[in-house]
């Protein structure tokens, strides 16, 4: 009888430890569970978080460009005690900076559509400036531009028109007359080897017999020019066009030209036979 209570009273106690080993186990795994959850909760926070009004960053004046590289290790790492503190400032500034690269890059299609309309060359249709009144502009072609070349930038305007330089032999050889504005000007006979002419705008003027040998011709408006008897021999004629102009006998031997630019060429009916040929027209 005490045995089995002896007994008895050992079972028990081993049950009654168990209960309390088994509620104790349950309270630490609640307690794990709460700050694993504390934990979690945190980390979606972080990761997460609320959205911040823009008017917040947008108005802070101390923000810094991201470009500009700091003076010291401690600004350094003020800059990254900031971004850790507040990880949307850094959103909203990536979103600041893409609306002001937005309006920067308006601009400049703005400004570069504005330059193009300007150019010489591009605005054939439209209205050219007036004409210089300087006494001595025709002589300006003797010294030409002295910046710019290919892309036609110069101080001011080469305004050659109307001017007359037949036979010409010495003084625009070589010369750089990039974007000048030569419609109506007369050069029959002169020698224009070596010479420069991007962007210029020869509507209408007069090249007869005008030797252009190793010249550069890039983007020229010929339209309406006489160019008969012309030699373009290891002449650079790419984008220049040539719309009514006059081509009769010109020469085009060892001439460096676009596809797309010769076969505007080819559609000119004053070019012969002989020279469709030597151009490769079909």
């Amino acid at each position: 009888m005490s045995a089995g209570a002896h007994g008895g009273w050992i079972a028990f106690g081993r049950d009654d430890k168990k209960q309390e080993k088994w509620a104790s186990s349950s309270e630490s795994q609640r307690q794990r569970a709460k700050v694993e959850e504390e934990k979690a909760a945190e980390w979606r926070q972080c990761a997460f978080p609320p959205p911040v009004p823009l008017s917040r960053t947008r108005a802070s004046p101390t923000a810094r460009p991201r470009n500009l590289a700091p003076n010291s290790d401690s600004e350094s790492n003020a800059q990254l005690s900031s971004a850790t503190e507040e990880p949307t400032v850094v959103t909203n500034d990536f979103e600041s900076d893409s609306l002001g690269r937005m309006k920067n890059l308006a601009c400049g299609l703005i400004a570069a559509f504005a330059i193009t309309t300007c150019s010489p060359v591009i605005a054939a249709s439209q209205r050219l400036p007036p004409l210089s009144t300087e006494p001595d502009r025709c002589e300006r072609a003797f010294v030409g531009n002295t910046i710019g070349q290919a892309n036609g930038v110069y101080d001011k305007p080469l305004d050659l028109r109307f001017c007359d330089y037949e036979n010409d032999k010495s003084h625009l050889k070589g010369k750089t007359l990039s974007a000048a504005l030569m419609s109506g000007a007369k050069f029959d006979g002169a020698d224009m080897t070596e010479v420069v002419m991007s962007k210029a705008y020869a509507v209408g003027a007069s090249f007869k017999g005008v030797d252009f040998s190793n010249a550069v011709l890039d983007r020229v408006n010929f339209g309406k020019a006489n160019l008969q008897g012309a030699i373009f021999k290891n002449t650079v004629l790419s984008g220049s066009t040539f719309d009514d102009a006059q081509l009769e006998d010109a020469v085009f031997e060892d001439t460096i030209i676009g596809y797309i630019d010769l076969q505007k060429l080819c559609t000119n009916t004053t070019l012969g036979s002989d020279r469709r040929a030597e151009l490769g027209c079909k």
